[in-house]
């Protein structure tokens, strides 16, 4: 029977743009939301500020991600052309410099020839891609799906403080958007180390200490300007 083992390596890219994106719109509408209220503005202020803040964040995630892998994905595209020249000009060189790899893995001098001849003939760009540059099918670039990922995730975790600004008082509304993000800062924490492998207490620790700082800087900014009006 055929032994098959679980690895979490296959969920880095969309795993990195889910959380960044949830984490980023959690932290920034929640943060708008926090300043704008505490400058004195009115409820229905606040509440178009949250969700002027959750389209515009959910677009600028999603226009940055498409553009930093497509950057990426193009680099990718590049060194492929160019070691399909390489093959093409010079196979047995190819095959020296395969076996190279391999030797210094530990593979001794004359298996490593062999095993670079065998991988080359199955695949020869592929093995180059793997050994030599290090894209693989698991780490290749995916642009739509990293700004897909990054709009949809950064509008489900605006919504939480967006929900909470809209049905809560005005009196007190910044400690009930404030607490609220926290918590849910906290289950995203756990949620991603969880998925991902990672110890959960300093996950949370860590998003749940930046999430508050960023709220305490806005709600800082909006009580001076509150005011200076």
């Amino acid at each position: 029977m055929a032994h098959r083992e679980s690895h979490r390596v296959d969920r880095i890219g969309w795993l990195r743009a889910a959380v960044l994106g949830a984490n980023d719109g959690l932290v920034s509408t929640a943060s708008l939301i926090v300043g704008v209220a505490a400058a004195a503005a009115d409820h229905g202020s606040v509440v178009i500020a949250g969700v002027a803040g959750l389209a515009a964040g959910a677009m600028s995630m999603a226009a940055g991600e498409y553009v930093s892998v497509s950057s990426q994905s193009d680099t990718e595209k590049a060194d492929l052309a160019r070691e399909t020249s390489e093959l093409a000009g010079d196979h047995e060189a190819e095959v020296r410099e395969l076996a190279g790899i391999y030797v210094a893995r530990g593979v001794t001098p004359d298996l490593a020839t062999e095993v670079a001849k065998q991988m080359m003939a199955h695949d020869a760009l592929g093995a180059h891609a793997r050994d030599e540059l290090g894209i693989s099918e698991i780490t290749t670039a995916r642009p739509i799906q990293a700004a897909l990922t990054s709009a949809v995730t950064f509008s489900a975790g605006a919504a939480l403080p967006l929900l909470v600004a809209a049905l809560a008082p005005m009196t007190g509304l910044v400690f009930w958007v404030a607490g609220s993000a926290l918590a849910g800062l906290a289950l995203l924490g756990a949620l991603g180390a969880k998925t991902g492998g990672a110890p959960i207490g300093r996950s949370v620790v860590r998003v749940v200490f930046w999430g508050a700082l960023a709220m305490a800087i806005t709600a800082g900014v909006g009580r001076l300007f509150g005011v200076a009006a």
